[in-house]
């Protein structure tokens, strides 16, 4: 009798899933990446959990289950790395964004940061510096200006950028300050200016493993990969600029 050797097939890898939590205004950059990760890993399921980068950092603190965070300001993830909540040798800068006034679509009195001055404007949305890292962008730059004490009782605090672009939108606001590629998001608001760099901290972006991390080995093979120059086109494609 004949026997049949049939071949061994190899072992699926085992399904795994990773949870990201990140900065809202990486959302659209992400989602598109999502499937082209997931493509070439059929076993990885990415998650992701968007907010403001303050509130994302305290639930990490607070033993949220979270693989990797990617933050829109140096401060959250310098708080974690303090507390010893990364894992080492996984932090990297991912791209950098630039800060603009916007208006809504219709408005012709507001064309300059000085404009937000005058008596006629009587609310400008911006981040909770708390929080939300484009709130504490938009104070330094009003700080650096001279404005921050004519404008700050015009502010309207919203609880992450999406929110005070939100505001925009509506009309509820005469002006805010976020990110470029969130106003690109929208054509209900009008780009009037972009704030020179010179007048905050670097808008940088970090990423890290979470040292709690279920799967780490997976996680940094992500952020490998996040960091590659294939994502960073698609980056680039939502108006974020990679950090070489």
């Amino acid at each position: 009798m004949l026997s049949v050797s049939c071949a061994t097939q190899p072992p699926l890898a085992e399904p795994v899933e990773l949870t990201v939590s990140s900065a809202i205004a990486l959302t659209e950059p992400l989602e598109a990446l999502k499937p082209l990760y997931q493509a070439e890993h059929p076993n990885i399921t990415i998650t992701y959990n968007f907010g403001a980068s303050g509130e994302l950092r305290q639930q990490i603190q607070s033993g949220a289950p979270v693989d990797i965070f990617i933050s829109a300001a140096q401060k959250d993830m310098n708080d974690l790395e303090q507390d010893g909540l990364l894992l080492p040798e996984t932090r990297n800068d991912l791209v950098k964004n630039q800060i603009v006034l916007v208006v809504p679509k219709n408005s012709t009195a507001i064309q300059s940061l000085q404009d937000l001055t005058q008596e006629s404007v009587k609310r400008i949305a911006v981040g909770n510096p708390d929080t939300v890292p484009i709130g504490r962008y938009s104070e330094e730059v009003f700080k650096n200006l001279n404005l921050l004490d004519q404008v700050k009782p015009k502010f309207v605090f919203g609880k992450n950028v999406r929110q005070v672009l939100g505001y925009v939108e509506s009309g509820n606001v005469d002006a805010a300050l976020v990110w470029v590629t969130d106003a690109k998001t929208t054509d209900q608001v009008n780009i009037v200016e972009a704030i020179p760099e010179n007048l905050h901290s670097p808008t940088l972006y970090p990423l890290a493993v979470i040292r709690a991390s279920v799967h780490p080995d997976q996680a940094k093979e992500y952020v490998q990969f996040l960091l590659s120059p294939k994502a960073a086109e698609v980056f680039e494609s939502f108006g974020f600029t990679p950090v070489s």
